[in-house]
């Protein structure tokens, strides 16, 4: 198979890239590489072939997605973070990208498309474990919070109703917390562990996280993500969405107190103002993707080391 990936260069598309050229597909990544690090796909630049592009930029997606048969729609500008500081960027990456990428299927005769979405539509589920077929709702279009999530939804419906019936197979996935060595600095748990470091390093007794720590969430260790993405990606039914993460529910203390265990130290948590938006509960239902086979081989504590190790090393 050949498959077109943007945002490939980034944390969940190397993984992505790495095992589709391992099986022995032909995979072209185009990025622009504002977020994505090309150092990232050094094992395999050799086998792909890699094109610096912007995913708003309409003609370079035309020109350069012929002759492949799937288009993976990766490429975002994620990071809580950012939601608050660049949320233009964000929505014009969300929903012009999208648009541009299932132009380019249509024109190019590409026939299967999979979009990456995110737990972020869900900002005050209303059930636990929360169906992917629940009500999506922005609780206020004025706090740029929402600016993510918000273009998220955007490109769902574009994706489902933009083309309808062109695609032969259209696959949403909405993957919850992934995590591990090389996520970036924006997330949480790399959060956490600089804090922790920091503290270890000059003497402190305390942390501060943001908001009471009573905010859950689950994690998925990024090689249980990418085994679980391919199987949707291969196996998922047309027009159909799925949740990609685990039933294990962590709060931010726990997440903490693990973190500083597997760090060797025992540091008070200060809680401190959350910011204006916050979720505090995400606990996605993982029965489709449980279906297609997945299991989880990585246990968050195991996980957590990994990405600790790759972080203070």
């Amino acid at each position: 198979m050949k498959y077109f990936i943007t945002g490939g260069s980034g944390f969940l598309g190397a993984s992505l890239v790495s095992k589709l050229i391992e099986r022995g597909d032909q995979v072209t990544v185009f990025d622009d590489l504002s977020r994505g690090d090309q150092k990232r796909l050094q094992k395999d630049f050799d086998k792909i072939n890699f094109i610096r592009g912007d995913v708003r930029k309409k003609k370079q997606i035309l020109n350069n997605s012929k002759g492949h048969n799937y288009f993976i729609h990766l490429a975002a500008i994620n990071g809580t973070e950012n939601f608050y500081t660049k949320p233009q960027s964000v929505i014009d990456v969300s929903v012009r990208g999208v648009l541009n990428a299932v132009e380019a299927c249509k024109v190019n005769n590409i026939p299967n498309f999979v979009l990456a979405s995110s737990s972020e539509v869900y900002q005050k589920p209303k059930t636990f474990p929360t169906k992917e077929n629940v009500e999506l709702v922005i609780p206020d279009i004025h706090n740029s919070r929402y600016s993510y999530g918000g273009g998220k939804i955007i490109s769902e419906l574009i994706c489902l109703n933009y083309y309808k019936d062109f695609f032969e197979k259209l696959i949403i996935f909405r993957p919850h917390n992934v995590y591990g060595p090389a996520m970036g600095n924006e997330h949480v748990i790399p959060q956490l562990i600089h804090k922790v470091n920091s503290a270890i390093k000059n003497k402190k007794r305390k942390i501060v996280i943001k908001g009471s720590g009573n905010q859950s969430r689950t994690f998925i260790y990024i090689d249980d993500f990418t085994n679980a993405l391919i199987k949707t990606i291969d196996e998922g039914k047309h027009r159909n969405i799925y949740h990609i993460g685990n039933s294990e529910e962590t709060n931010i203390k726990q997440l903490s107190k693990k973190i500083m265990h597997h760090m060797g130290v025992n540091l008070t948590l200060e809680s401190s103002s959350p910011p204006e938006g916050e979720t505090d509960k995400r606990l996605p239902d993982n029965k489709k993707i449980v279906d297609l086979g997945y299991n989880q081989n990585v246990s968050l504590d195991e996980g957590l080391k990994k990405t600790i190790n790759w972080y203070v090393s």
